[in-house]
């Protein structure tokens, strides 16, 4: 398999396997990752870990298995990559886990788009990401071309865009490109970890504040108030909000694995 998944105790462990070919992403791979995002979305997963083996994240599209079509071939193929892609980012988007994203090595095209749409992306201090669309005459699939404007700004994106100059991992985080920057041998480890704390958190809190986020970008300020006071009352009165306000007050830490989601 070119995705494999595996979850414990609502911790999903998604993995690109294609390690020897860059975790290049051609048809199997894409209908590998909605599968596991359909997987983790049935089991009710509390946190999402995704990961690439191998020296590189992941490079973008298979470009071999690519080049064995052309014309009308070519573009009803690559119409399906990209819908298994797309939908499984959609999926992805649309539960309450957040997802984690660990990078190492090379980071480009499709594999961009996966590590910016994570909520918390950790990389390799030895990572590079790259765009490289426009460098084979494509243009962005993966939500590249939205993801990049909101993490970085659209002068950024289309730098990134139309140059496919590759950025360190340094400069990634100093755009807002990733969340963190760890040294190899630790990425591993702070990945898991930063995982681990997510799953112990609560889950819907998180959930409505990945949808927060993701609707203020583009909402007035006036209605998104209205949805925040919403969200919030519908939070302290479930079960994990009462249970963390609780915790709070009795001074110990709080079990949001066990509280009941709602009132």
């Amino acid at each position: 398999m070119s995705v494999g998944i595996e979850i414990d105790d609502g911790l999903a462990r998604v993995t690109l396997r294609r390690g020897e070919a860059g975790n290049a992403i051609g048809l199997e791979t894409a209908r590998g990752l909605l599968a596991a995002a359909r997987t983790c979305a049935a089991e009710s997963v509390r946190a999402v870990l995704l990961t690439g083996e191998g020296k590189s994240f992941c490079v973008g599209g298979d470009l071999r298995e690519f080049s064995r079509l052309s014309g009308a071939a070519l573009e009803e193929h690559l119409t399906a990559v990209t819908g298994a892609l797309h939908d499984a980012l959609r999926t992805f988007a649309a539960g309450d886990a957040p997802v984690v994203a660990a990078v190492q090595g090379a980071v480009a095209g499709a594999g961009l788009g996966l590590a910016a749409s994570a909520d918390v992306t950790l990389a390799a201090d030895t990572a590079s990401f790259t765009a490289a669309y426009t460098g084979i005459g494509y243009t962005p699939d993966a939500g590249v071309s939205w993801f990049l404007p909101r993490l970085i700004g659209p002068k950024r994106a289309l730098d990134l865009l139309l140059t496919n100059r590759r950025v360190t991992a340094a400069e990634a985080a100093d755009i807002g490109l990733v969340s963190r920057v760890v040294a190899p041998a630790e990425l591993a480890t702070e990945a898991a970890r930063t995982a681990e704390a997510l799953r112990r958190g609560p889950t819907a809190a998180f959930g409505a504040t990945r949808r927060l986020v993701a609707a203020g970008l583009t909402a007035d300020l006036g209605p998104h108030l209205d949805r925040e006071a919403r969200a919030i009352a519908a939070a302290a009165a479930s079960g994990t909000g009462r249970e963390g306000v609780a915790a709070f007050l009795g001074k110990r830490t709080p079990d949001f694995t066990r509280a009941a989601p709602s009132t």
